[in-house]
Formats: structure tokens, C-alpha cells, sequence
């Protein structure tokens, strides 16, 4: 082969790589495999250099200003703020007084996992609890409205209502303070439950640590102490001890949604009781949080002092919830690195709610920060929304309207930003 040849053979391979990457870049099934790789690369190494779990909130404690913002937060608006102590004592949830069985298995529901799309357990879950009941969509039917932006970190529980009521024949309610008794009751009854609870999982930086899941829960044997979850991370009838459900459920206030029927509405107010109440449920989920900060340690005894702090907000006692949560960030920084849960602001907003309706906004802001700053990709509509509203208390509009747009960016139609950029005389 003369020397010319090989470089006419050369030039031909090289514009055939070319040719061959652009074919890949352009093709959707391979594109999508490349730019996960190469997002997953980027992540990696950012987490390397940025550990977030080393990141700790420091609250400044100090109330800016005696002018209170005039609007009130769902979903109590009529709500007289209350002070709570932590010896006050409520009644139980009323439950069936009848024997329950000691093994049930909901059949119906159409597995569905959450795996090939970005992050979709809220849309495969909330798929899954509503195929029980003949809804015969997909996570993907659930995603369009829940996820408009595919990788949006979080959807939030009262989304999962709106859906429900909005999109589809069948009713929701979204409640704290569940129990493990709750669960079987409503289960034995013929309604699966949906629950959010916190989870150890090898994340996209190759380590274990803690992120919030969606489980539903369609079964429970008390022979072996544990439910069945159509878990749509791990598998089908995946099974959970009642201990290790009650730890995980801990880390979000014991939350869960219940989707049924409007003829059987008559049966949820039975099972629930006083939860069915959404004012006596948080002040039960409220008590249990007392109950379990003086019997709880470590990141147990962090999850405790959020949860008070969380009940608090709902119950619009925004500076003792603001105290409950400077007590929980405190606790936080003293959990070793490896158990700390950092994503925690991805999934609730309850700080948020506190300290700017407490009028420290500033901590807003440093709190919103060091949760965009510490996810390497920041795609939190809400937290870029509460520091908006905190810009908006101190004046600095133009931050504001930055932080609207991008909310907005990552959750396209996001209320409130819409709404707060209106207020501002901005047209979206």
C-alpha cells in the first residue's frame, strides 16, 4: 500500500467514526444512553469534589423584620395559629373495633417500575395504586403531569392527590401520622396504601446513602411481621418487616395518600378516624413526634425533630417549628457523614415554610442555596421558589424573578411561581 493509499484509508476510517457517532448522537434510543453515561460521569465527579453529604445548614436564627407576610399557606388558611407543648395529649385515631386478619394480599395491581426513565417512582407508584381500582394508564399517563420536566428530583405527595382529583374518577387524601395498625386496617379493607418513606440506595455516585421512595403497600402477614410493597425500585412484592417500615416511614412524618372510589367514602372515615380530620391529624402526628423525640437517638432523633417541626408548620405555629427545625439542623451537623440524609430538602419543604413565615428570611435564602448548590444537577422548582419569595421580602426583586424563571424552567406551569411572577407584574 503506497503512502498516499494509507492516508486516503485513514482519512475514510476517521470520517467514518465521524459518520458513525453522529448516526449514534442522532438515533433516540442510543442518544438517550450516551447522555445518561455521560450526565452520570459528570455527577460523579462533581459529588467527588463536592461531598454533599459534608455540607451542613447553620441557621442564623435572627428575625429580620416585625412584618409578617400577609398570605397564609395551605392547607389550612382559616387556621388560628396555636402553640403547642410537648406535653399536650390527643386521643387515637378511632379505628374499626374488629379483628383484623393476620395475613392479607390486595390482588389487582399492575406492576410497573420506575427504571429507564429519570427518577419515576412517584409516576410508577401512583400508576400502580390506581390500577388496583381499574385506572388503566401508565407511569407514563402519570408522568406527563407530574414530571413535565423529566428530571425534576421530587414530586410531592399533595401532587399526587391533585392528580388523582383532577385527572381521574376516583378520590385522595394525603395525611401524616400513619401507624403500622392504620395500614392493616385500611389494607384489610380493600385500599392500598401509599407511603413515603427514606431509603439507603447506591445512588449515581457509586456510594449507599439515603434518598426518599415511594412504596405501595398491598399486603401484610403477621406471621412474619412484614408488608408487601409493589416497590418499583426493587421488585414485585417485595417484603418489609414492620420495624424496618416504621424506621424508614419515620423520615417523612409517616405520610401516606389513600386513593378510592367516591362510594366508599363512607368506609375511609371509619378506618380513619380522627385522622380523617386533616386539623386532628396533625396534631396527632404532632404528638407522636413528641412521643419519639424522648425514646429516639441519632438520625431517629433528627427525623423526630423535623417531623414536630413539619406538624408545627401545618398547624401554623411557624416560630415553634422554626425552633423545632434549628434543633434538628443542629443534630444533623453531629450524625456521621455516612447516615446523614442531604437530600432531605429535596422532598420537604417545611423549613422553608417556617422561617419565612417567622420573618428569617435570610435563613430562606441560605437554606434554599445550600440546596441548589450541594445537587449537581439543581432541578428543585420549590426551593428555587422559596428563595424567591424570601428575595421578594428583602427587596431584591430581579434575584426574585431569576429564581421564578428557572423554577418554572424545571417545572413547567408550577403555580406558584406563575403566580408570584404575576404578582410582580411579569408575564411568564
Amino acid at each position: 500500500m503506497s503512502k498516499k493509499t494509507g492516508v486516503i484509508v485513514l482519512i475514510v476510517g476517521l470520517i467514518g467514526i465521524i459518520l458513525l457517532v453522529l448516526i449514534s448522537i442522532l438515533t433516540p434510543g442510543i442518544r438517550e444512553r450516551i447522555i445518561w453515561r455521560v450526565d452520570e460521569i459528570r455527577m460523579r465527579l462533581d459529588y467527588a469534589i463536592n461531598p454533599p453529604e459534608q455540607s451542613v445548614f447553620v441557621p442564623i436564627s435572627t428575625i429580620e423584620t416585625t412584618q409578617m407576610p400577609s398570605a397564609t399557606p395551605s392547607p389550612s388558611p382559616t387556621l388560628t395559629p396555636e402553640i403547642l407543648s410537648a406535653t399536650t395529649t390527643l386521643a387515637a385515631p378511632t379505628l374499626t373495633p374488629t379483628m383484623l386478619p393476620t395475613k392479607v394480599y390486595l390482588k389487582g395491581i399492575r406492576y410497573q417500575d420506575q427504571h429507564g426513565l429519570w427518577n419515576y417512582c412517584a409516576p410508577a407508584n401512583l400508576a400502580m395504586q390506581l390500577s388496583y381500582w381499574g385506572w388503566e394508564g401508565t407511569r407514563t399517563d402519570t408522568g406527563k403531569i407530574l414530571k413535565p420536566f423529566e428530571k425534576d428530583k421530587n414530586v410531592m405527595l399533595y401532587e399526587m392527590s391533585d392528580f388523582v382529583l383532577e385527572n381521574t374518577e376516583y378520590q385522595a387524601i394525603v395525611r401524616s401520622g400513619g401507624s403500622i395498625p392504620l395500614l392493616k386496617n385500611l389494607i384489610s379493607n380493600g385500599f392500598p396504601v401509599l407511603v413515603e418513606k427514606g431509603v439507603f440506595i447506591k445512588d449515581i455516585n457509586g456510594k449507599v446513602s439515603w434518598m426518599g421512595h415511594y412504596a405501595v403497600l398491598n399486603g401484610y402477614d403477621d406471621l412474619k411481621s412484614e408488608f408487601i410493597t409493589q416497590d418499583s425500585y426493587f421488585k414485585p412484592d417485595y417484603p418489609i418487616s414492620y420495624d424496618d417500615l416504621i424506621t424508614q416511614w419515620r423520615s417523612f412524618n409517616y405520610a401516606f395518600i389513600v386513593v378510592y372510589p367516591i362510594d366508599r367514602q363512607g368506609e375511609i372515615v371509619q378506618i380513619l378516624g380522627n385522622l380523617t380530620d386533616d386539623l386532628q391529624a396533625d396534631r396527632l402526628a404532632y404528638e407522636k413526634a413528641n412521643e419519639e423525640i424522648n425514646k429516639t437517638t441519632g438520625s431517629d432523633l433528627y427525623f423526630s425533630w423535623f417531623n414536630r417541626g413539619t406538624s408545627m408548620v401545618q398547624l401554623q405555629d411557624y416560630a415553634g417549628a422554626a425552633e423545632a427545625y434549628d434543633f434538628a439542623f443542629q443534630l444533623y451537623s453531629q450524625l456521621p457523614e455516612n447516615v446523614r440524609p442531604w437530600r432531605m430538602m429535596w422532598y420537604q419543604t417545611g423549613p422553608y415554610f417556617a422561617y419565612y413565615y417567622s420573618g428569617r428570611y435570610q435563613d430562606v435564602i441560605n437554606l434554599a442555596s445550600l440546596t441548589i448548590d450541594t445537587a449537581t444537577e439543581p432541578y428543585l422548582e420549590e426551593s428555587f421558589y422559596w428563595r424567591a419569595l424570601a428575595y421578594v421580602a428583602i427587596g431584591d426583586n430581579q434575584k426574585a424573578i431569576a429564581d421564578l424563571n428557572t423554577s418554572i424552567e424545571y417545572h413547567p406551569g408550577f403555580p406558584p411561581s406563575l403566580l408570584l411572577l404575576q404578582q410582580l407584574g411579569i408575564t411568564p
